[in-house]
C-alpha cells in the first residue's frame, strides 16, 4: 500500500502546496488552505479528452458534424448560445440569488421535454417546490422527469439508464463525488463534479446545463478552472428593482462571445423581449437635458440605449463621480478630455451617469454619447430630438471609429432617429434613408453641432 502523503489545497483558487500557510501564495486569501490526501489513484491517465479514447489521425478525417442544433424554445436564449443547443455541450448559467436562473432553466426544460427526454436534477429544492413553481408558471409538467439527488455517481447512473437528451443540474455547488473527501461546494468537489459531468456529456452526446452560484464580487463560486472545463458560460444580469434580465455569454465555443439576450421577469416567468431597443429608450414627450441616445453593439446585433447624465455643483472637497452601467475610470478620463478639448470644466461639479434599463456597456463606442450627455446636463440644454451618436474619443480629443458602423446607423434609422453624429471614418458609403449623418473628426466639432 502506498504511503499516504498530505498536501494542502486552497478552497478559493484550487492551488496546492506541500505545507500549510496562513495565506495562500497564489490568490492571497487568508485561512483557506485545507489538508487533503494524495493517495488517490490518478484518474484520466491514458485517456483522451474527457475520457474519450482517441487514436492518432489526420484532422481532415475527424468528423466535425455533431448533429443539428436543438432550439430551446426561446429565440433570445438561442441567440446567446450561438443559434441553439449543441449535443454533448456543457452550459453553465450563473447569476446573483433570485435573478431567475432556476426559473429560466425550468421553463427551458419543460419546453425541451415536449420533444426530447429531459431530466431536471435539484439538490436545493424538493420535488414539491419544483412542482409548485411549474404550476405557478403554467408549464407542462407531464413529460419532464425530476430527480432530487446530490450524488454525481447516482445522477450519472440514472442518466445512463434513461438516456436523456438534456440534463439540468441545479446547482453544481450542491453536488458531491463520493471519492472526494471534502464538503459539497468546496473547490475540490466542484472541480471533480464538473469534470465528471463534462466527461459524461461528451461520451454520450447529452447536453448538460449547470446552475452556478456567484460570490459577492460577481464571480462564479468555485475554482477558476471551472470556466475552462465547460463549453459555454452565461451570466444573468439584473437587479431586484428592475424586471428586465440580460443573459450574456462570456464564453462560447459554439458562437460569439458577448452575445446578449433580453428577458422580462413576470409572474409567468421569463418572457423574451423581441425588440430590446424599444425598452431601453425612455420615450419622453420632449427632449430633456442630460439624455443621449447611442447605438451599442452587443454580440452580433446593434441596440439603442439611453445614457443619462446629471451634473450639479459640488459642495465637498472632492467632486463625486458615480457611474452605473459604464466604467467609472473611463468616465474620469473622458471628463478630463472634455475639459481640455471641449473647454467645459467639471472639476467643481458632481457627475452622475446611468444607462437606462440596467444595461452594462463595455465598448468604447459610448465615449461620444457619454460626453454629449454630460455637456447637455452641464449647460442645461437638451440635445436635438431624434439624435443618435456613437464613437470612441481619444486623449487628444479625436473621434475614432468603432466596428459595424453601418449596421448601427441602420438600426437607428429603423427606430425613427433623424440625426446621427459619428466619427468621420464611420461615414457610410451610401446615404441612409431618413437619417441625416454628421461625420466629425474631433470632440469639439461634435459639441459645436449640438
Amino acid at each position: 500500500m502506498a504511503r499516504e502523503k498530505k498536501k494542502y489545497r486552497c478552497r478559493e483558487c484550487g492551488a496546492e502546496d506541500s505545507k500549510w500557510a496562513g495565506q495562500c501564495p497564489s490568490c492571497g486569501e487568508w485561512n483557506c488552505l485545507e489538508e487533503v490526501a494524495t493517495n488517490e489513484s490518478p484518474r484520466g491517465r491514458g485517456r483522451g479528452f474527457a475520457g474519450i479514447h482517441s487514436e492518432l489521425a489526420p484532422l481532415s478525417q475527424v468528423k466535425s458534424d455533431q448533429g443539428g442544433r436543438v432550439h430551446s424554445g426561446f429565440a433570445e436564449f438561442d441567440r446567446v448560445l450561438g443559434g441553439g443547443l449543441v449535443p454533448g455541450s456543457v452550459v453553465l448559467i450563473g447569476g446573483d440569488p433570485g435573478v431567475g436562473k432556476s426559473t429560466l432553466l425550468l421553463q427551458v426544460s419543460c419546453l425541451l421535454a415536449a420533444g426530447h427526454q429531459t431530466i431536471y436534477v435539484s439538490g436545493e429544492e424538493s420535488p414539491q417546490q419544483i412542482s409548485q413553481r411549474a404550476t405557478r408558471l403554467g408549464l407542462d409538467r407531464d413529460r419532464l422527469l425530476f430527480l432530487a439527488e446530490t450524488s454525481v455517481e447516482t445522477i450519472i447512473d440514472t442518466a445512463l439508464s434513461n438516456r436523456p437528451g438534456f440534463l439540468i443540474i441545479d446547482s453544481i455547488q450542491t453536488m458531491h463525488c463520493d471519492e472526494v473527501n471534502s464538503a459539497p461546494g468546496s473547490v475540490s468537489q466542484v472541480r471533480e463534479a464538473t469534470a465528471r459531468l463534462t466527461a459524461f456529456a461528451k461520451q454520450n452526446g447529452i447536453t448538460v446545463f449547470l446552475i452556478g452560484h456567484v460570490t459577492k464580487s460577481g464571480d462564479l463560486a468555485g475554482p477558476r478552472v471551472l470556466e475552462h472545463i465547460i463549453d459555454v458560460v452565461c451570466y444573468i444580469e439584473g437587479s431586484n428593482d428592475s424586471r428586465f434580465r440580460m443573459v450574456r455569454a462570456v464564453k462560447n465555443r459554439y458562437g460569439a462571445t458577448g452575445e446578449l439576450g433580453v428577458f422580462a421577469m413576470t409572474d409567468q416567468g421569463m418572457r423574451e423581449i423581441k425588440n430590446p431597443s424599444a425598452i431601453f429608450l425612455s420615450g419622453q414627450d420632449k427632449p430633456m437635458p442630460g439624455s443621449s441616445i447611442m447605438t451599442t453593439w452587443e454580440g452580433s446585433r446593434p441596440l439603442l440605449v439611453e445614457i443619462q447624465a446629471l451634473t450639479d455643483e459640488s459642495y465637498g472637497e472632492q467632486p463625486r463621480r458615480v457611474s452605473l452601467g459604464l466604467d467609472s475610470n473611463r468616465l474620469a478620463m473622458l471628463l478630463a478630455v472634455l475639459h481640455r478639448h471641449g473647454n467645459m470644466a467639471t472639476w467643481n461639479r458632481d457627475v452622475f451617469l446611468n444607462v437606462v434599463g440596467g444595461v452594462k456597456i463595455l465598448e468604447t463606442g459610448a465615449d461620444l454619447p457619454l460626453l454629449l450627455a454630460v455637456a447637455s446636463s452641464t449647460r442645461d440644454t437638451p440635445l436635438p430630438r431624434g439624435l443618435v451618436s456613437f464613437g470612441e474619443i481619444g486623449l487628444a480629443g479625436e473621434a475614432r471609429p468603432v466596428p459595424n458602423g453601418v449596421a448601427r446607423l441602420q438600426e437607428a434609422a429603423k427606430h425613427g432617429m433623424k440625426l446621427a453624429i459619428i466619427p468621420a471614418a464611420n461615414r457610410p458609403p451610401k446615404p441612409i434613408k431618413g437619417l441625416e449623418i454628421k461625420a466629425v473628426k474631433t470632440l469639439a466639432e461634435a459639441l459645436e453641432i449640438v
